[in-house]
């Protein structure tokens, strides 16, 4: 059993990552897992532990939809949060534009389905995932500083594959391996 994701890598340029600094540096006293610098990656299918013998088909079904998606671009934009504001539980960037990566999320859920895989329960929110909070000892405070970064934002970022990824859970933290790169079409290239 491997523990697997289909996500997008993204290096975030060195604007957003600072901004990404500040916030996490301004909310150091709350209890939030803020993801590690170098697993920064945009998420579009988790499957959990995975039988081994099932991995092919996750290929051939990330191989189906990449052939007919053209490479594009995408900037991170405004900070979001998951739950109320009262219970606050994932931290999070939004997509802009989004709606190459909700196309690709509903063709690789389409394609996954067909091959057993259940969809996912959620709807399909593109977000780049900063932080999860465990719990917070300030919400004053966590509010005020989410509404002074709000406006967090990067550079445009050509994004031409998508990797599945398997997860190592360790004392340290998570460790991610790519099992497997697939190129999107370079067809029409923006």
């Amino acid at each position: 059993m491997k523990r697997l994701f289909i996500a997008i890598k993204i290096s975030p340029e060195r604007g957003f990552m600072d901004q990404f600094r500040n916030l996490k540096s301004a909310l150091r006293h709350e209890r939030i897992k803020w993801v590690e610098e170098q697993n920064i990656h945009i998420t579009l299918k988790f499957f959990g532990e995975t039988e081994e013998d099932r991995i092919p088909a996750i290929y051939e079904s990330m191989q189906k939809v990449a052939s007919g998606v053209k490479a594009f671009r995408f900037s991170l934009k405004k900070l979001g949060i998951f739950g109320s504001s009262y219970e606050p539980r994932v931290v999070w960037a939004g997509i802009e534009p989004y709606r190459e990566l909700v196309e690709i999320m509903q063709s690789l859920h389409n394609e996954l389905k067909k091959a057993g895989f259940e969809p996912d329960r959620q709807n399909l929110v593109p977000h780049l995932t900063l932080g999860r909070i465990k719990y917070l000892v300030d919400k004053p405070l966590f509010q005020n500083t989410m509404d002074r970064f709000r406006e967090i934002s990067s550079s445009e970022m050509m994004i031409s594959s998508m990797i599945l990824f398997e997860s190592i859970l360790k004392k340290e933290g998570p460790e991610y391996r790519a099992v497997k790169t697939i190129e999107l079409s370079m067809r029409n290239e923006l």
